[in-house]
């Protein structure tokens, strides 16, 4: 799945995400969003650059 059909479409700067396999590095916020590259940083992981084509992050709308 591409980001242009997935959640991470929606993903802006300041928005907050989890990732779905890493429920260890907790809460993210999302730094930029170029193409398929995003960058989020998390709680317990820092800065960590995904690749939207591989991963779909999970938006957190109730914190």
């Amino acid at each position: 799945m591409t980001e242009e059909n997935g959640l991470n479409a929606i993903l802006e700067p300041g928005m907050l995400v989890r990732h779905p396999d890493q429920p260890d590095w907790g809460l993210g916020q999302v730094q930029s969003r170029i193409g398929d590259r995003i960058t989020v940083n998390f709680e317990e992981a820092g800065k960590v650059v995904l690749d939207g084509r591989n991963i779909i992050l999970l938006p957190v709308f109730d914190v």
